[in-house]
C-alpha cells in the first residue's frame, strides 16, 4: 500500500513539474537568400501557426540590414530598428511581438549584401510559438 502510494505521489509530482517546465519552441517559419547589393525581399509565411516572438539569424555571407518590417495576417504592420551589421552565423536580438501571438503574412527586408566573394547571405526566421 505505502509503495504505491509512493509511486502515485512521485507520478503526480513529475506530471506537475514537467507542465511548468515546457520550453516555448523555436522553429524556422522561413528563409530568404539575399541577392548582391542592396535590394528588398519579402518573405511570405506560410502555415497558420501563430508566433510570440521572432529572431533573425544570417548564415553563408554578411549582410548589413537597415530596415525590417513584419505585416500580420489582420494587415497590421511592425518596423522593427534593426539597422545591424551581420557577420556570418550571426542572430539578431528576440522581436516581441504586440499582443503575445500574432500570425505573420509576411516580412518584408532591406539590407545591402557584403562579401561578394564569400557568396550569397541567407537570411533564417525563427519564430517562438
Amino acid at each position: 500500500m505505502k509503495s504505491t502510494l509512493l509511486f502515485l505521489m512521485l507520478g503526480l509530482s513529475l506530471l506537475v513539474g514537467s507542465a511548468f517546465t515546457v520550453q516555448a519552441k523555436w522553429v524556422v517559419i522561413g528563409q530568404k537568400e539575399a541577392s548582391y547589393g542592396k535590394d528588398r525581399d519579402i518573405l511570405k509565411v506560410r502555415g497558420n501557426d501563430v508566433f510570440k516572438a521572432i529572431k533573425i539569424k544570417v548564415v553563408d555571407s554578411g549582410l548589413d540590414m537597415t530596415d525590417f518590417d513584419i505585416v500580420f495576417e489582420n494587415g497590421e504592420r511592425m518596423n522593427v530598428a534593426i539597422q545591424k551589421n551581420f557577420h556570418q552565423g550571426e542572430e539578431s536580438r528576440v522581436i516581441d511581438l504586440p499582443g503575445n501571438r500574432r500570425r505573420i503574412d509576411r516580412l518584408e527586408f532591406l539590407y545591402d549584401t557584403k562579401g561578394i566573394l564569400r557568396g550569397k547571405a541567407n537570411v533564417i526566421v525563427f519564430g517562438k510559438k
